[in-house]
């Protein structure tokens, strides 16, 4: 068998087992906001206490994003997948400890596996499709974002006042480490066993390209804005509802909704349009959306801004992400941890400067402008990217 065939077959059975650990990783990277009640309960926590979980779990993230990258150049992707979704494992199931010091260790345990399996996953999902990677991207976070909405409603009805999280718990960690081990026995059709980073391009120094940190800086802000608008639509949504949103079809649930729903239709997307273009009627959408949600003055009005912003933001990381790989080639690829650190960066970056500035003026729709300001900034981004790589062409 020739080694395309070959490739064709060991992706077969791999890009199965790789989609549900991602989506189990999505449910997994959203838990934290669906246990926190449950903590503040057992624990008799204040908010001040209760703030101990995210930096235990985005410290685990950071450090879980930089030994993917050592992985990813040393061609052992893959590894970084298995060991990462062993430690979600471990830190989900740590989560049902008596022990506070535990519970934020395992929090810190899962956020390492978070940071290990979705960049390595995404990366291997790359070396996959190297034909339609825009496409196969959109599909692949198409996984996460339905691990996300499902997150909640997974919560409530596993978890019980007798046995607290320990179904929870059980039914999450018990299918990531399957897909762990699974995933360690199936081959890939990744290029785990070529020599490291021989591309002339890695050689001379990838993050030293312009073009490089343009796209990392317009990840950073693009992933700031959909942690800014998941973590506050349902606030802001009580604000402008003057009560607590309790029903199914809230602007929260649409938002997330939609935004996985245009990551399923991204591959016919990409039949018609290329990776800027796609990008440039991203962001077009992502301001009509928000310029309807921030003017609502209706639950109706912020739900219709909220599904058009869910649509126009849910193929940009992808397709981004696609063009950091067409830019600079597989191997360059591997060196690709730069570009997800400045992901999380952003993401605490625009989530709490919306916080800082509605605390400043005492008004949440003020704060919500920081998303309005971090799209302007993406188009932005974007007509750099579009300059800096032309002139690259040219030289």
């Amino acid at each position: 068998m020739d080694k395309e065939n070959q490739d064709r077959t060991d992706g077969r059975f791999a890009n199965p087992v790789l989609h549900i650990i991602f989506f189990l990783s999505g449910i997994g990277t959203v838990l934290i906001g669906q246990v926190l009640p449950y903590f503040e309960r057992t624990f008799s926590l204040s908010d001040g206490q209760l703030a101990l979980f995210f930096p235990a779990q985005f410290a685990g993230s950071i450090l879980g994003t930089l030994i993917s990258g050592v992985f990813g150049r040393r061609s052992r992707l893959k590894h970084a997948t298995v060991i990462g979704a062993g430690a979600m494992t471990g830190g989900i199931l740590f989560m049902n400890s008596g022990d506070l010091s535990l519970v934020l260790l395992g929090f810190c345990l899962n956020g390492i596996g978070i940071g290990l399996t979705l960049p390595a996953i995404n990366l291997l999902v790359l070396e996959m499709n190297l034909h339609r990677t825009a496409a196969a991207l959109s599909l692949l976070n198409f996984y996460w974002g339905a691990g996300a909405i499902v997150a909640k409603p997974f919560v409530d009805l596993t978890s019980t006042v007798s046995a607290g999280l320990l179904y929870t718990t059980l039914l999450l960690a018990i299918p990531l480490a399957i897909g762990a081990v699974l995933l360690s026995v199936i081959p890939t059709p990744s290029k785990e066993n070529s020599p490291p980073e021989s591309a002339a391009l890695v050689s001379t120094g990838l993050w030293a390209m312009p073009l490089a940190w343009a796209i990392a800086a317009f990840h950073c802000v693009h992933v700031g804005f959909e942690s800014g608008m998941g973590g506050w639509i349902t606030t802001y949504s009580e604000r402008v509802a003057g009560d607590p949103v309790t029903n199914l079809l809230s602007p929260t649930f649409l938002y997330f909704l939609f935004f996985v729903l245009g990551r399923a239709f991204g591959p016919i997307l990409f039949r018609y349009f290329n990776e800027n273009r796609a990008i440039i009627l991203g962001l077009i959408l992502v301001l009509i959306g928000l310029v309807i949600a921030l003017s609502a003055s209706s639950i109706g009005q912020l739900s219709v801004g909220s599904i058009i912003t869910g649509i126009g933001t849910s193929w940009i990381f992808p397709t981004n992400v696609s063009r950091f790989y067409n830019s600079f080639g597989p191997e360059a690829a591997r060196r690709a941890t730069p570009l997800f650190i400045c992901g999380t960066i952003g993401a605490t970056a625009v989530t709490w400067g919306i916080g800082a500035v509605s605390s400043l003026t005492g008004d949440l729709s003020y704060g919500m402008l920081v998303l309005v300001a971090a799209a302007l900034l993406l188009f932005v981004l974007q007509i750099i990217i579009v300059l800096v790589a032309n002139a690259r062409r040219k030289n």
